[in-house]
């Protein structure tokens, strides 16, 4: 029986040998072939989806916050705390809930998806708004965690990253090598994540090679392009309205090293590829994770991916988090009696079948 992915990679965790990992059956998430999407351009290349959005609580943090709860009861912390714009809270109150643990998540407020508040609240967390962004709830945690026996499970964190260098290791299970990961960056802990276990993965000798790493901000959300702390970041994608990243320092240090590619997409490229997502491929994943894709658009239009190439787009979060911004969208439907010769008339008109 599966029991979560810190048994299955044990040998790359450094837990005591006594300790029972807090484990909601986190990670094995399938990697998707994109066989529609990969129609729509007219070269040989292939596209696979990572859909993290099937984790436990619905999103990649489940992977982190195994490893980080695991160890905050290894080090018999009294509590959880974090800073969160929505994936995070959700993904620590349910793990802490599991450890019997209290949880405390920090949020900005109003300025979180319903769907991943919902979570918090029926995980039982203690619940924080305050009148500030991100960044400034996590300087809060960070000076919480320092002065009490309370445990950030930030992605400053270290057992986070550990946590989520794992799904590296799954891509590379199922197919060994590839040419780029296309991946969102928020806070910039997951890309940190991903090349660090592709790294492990190499000098294990389990890959020859790792990808390169692309990755994609929103545009007015996108201090890693523009260089410098956005004071003020604003983007659909609410997941990775972010505009100091925690982890900016070892994700730039990914995208150099792997010689990869960081940029920034607008709201409505964003939007656009989470239709297509969802309509070519039938998954639908939060605006955040429709990012890799959008980014996966834009570098094969601006000649970064050579014929033949095969990538990676890691989708991050489910669309159920998030699904207000479909709904405020301009969608239709029709108004039609209960009656079958209405609805077969109907189908027939507009040449349905």
């Amino acid at each position: 029986m599966y029991s979560g992915l810190i048994n299955k990679y044990r040998d790359f965790f450094d837990f005591n040998k006594a300790t029972t990992p807090v484990s909601l059956s986190e990670g094995r998430t399938p990697l998707i072939r994109a066989y529609n999407l990969e129609s729509i351009f007219n070269q040989d290349i292939k596209i696979y989806l990572k859909f993290e959005g099937l984790n436990p609580t619905g999103s990649f943090k489940d992977r982190g916050m195994t490893a980080a709860v695991t160890k905050a009861l290894e080090d018999e912390s009294k509590a959880v705390i974090c800073a969160s714009t929505g994936n995070t809270s959700a993904s620590a109150a349910a793990y802490a809930a599991r450890a019997n643990l209290k949880s405390y998540v920090i949020i900005p407020s109003g300025k979180i998806a319903k769907g991943k508040l919902a979570q918090a609240v029926v995980y039982g967390a203690n619940i924080l708004s305050i009148e500030g962004n991100f960044d400034d709830a996590l300087e809060i945690v960070k000076k919480i965690s320092k002065e009490h026996n309370i445990t950030m499970v930030n992605s400053l964190n270290p057992y986070r990253i550990e946590g989520q260098k794992t799904a590296a290791f799954e891509i590379c299970d199922d197919i060994k090598e590839f040419d780029y990961l296309f991946i969102p960056v928020g806070n910039a802990g997951n890309i940190t994540a991903y090349w660090k276990g592709f790294k492990e993965y190499q000098e294990k000798s389990l890959i020859k090679y790792p990808p390169k790493m692309m990755g994609y901000q929103a545009y007015d959300s996108a201090p890693l392009v523009v260089g410098h702390t956005v004071k003020n970041p604003e983007t659909v994608a609410t997941a990775i309205r972010i505009g100091n990243p925690a982890s900016k320092n070892t994700a730039l240090d990914a995208i150099k090293e792997s010689n990869g590619h960081i940029d920034r997409i607008r709201d409505e490229d964003i939007l656009a590829a989470q239709l297509l997502l969802s309509s070519k491929e039938g998954i639908f994943a939060e605006p955040a994770s429709a990012i890799s894709f959008a980014g996966l658009i834009k570098a094969f239009n601006e000649d970064l991916m050579p014929h033949g190439s095969t990538a990676v787009c890691v989708l991050t979060g489910n669309g159920l988090k998030d699904s207000d911004i479909i709904l405020k969208s301009d969608y239709s439907y029709k108004n039609l009696p209960s009656d079958y010769k209405a609805i077969e008339a109907y189908i027939l008109k507009e040449g349905l079948i």
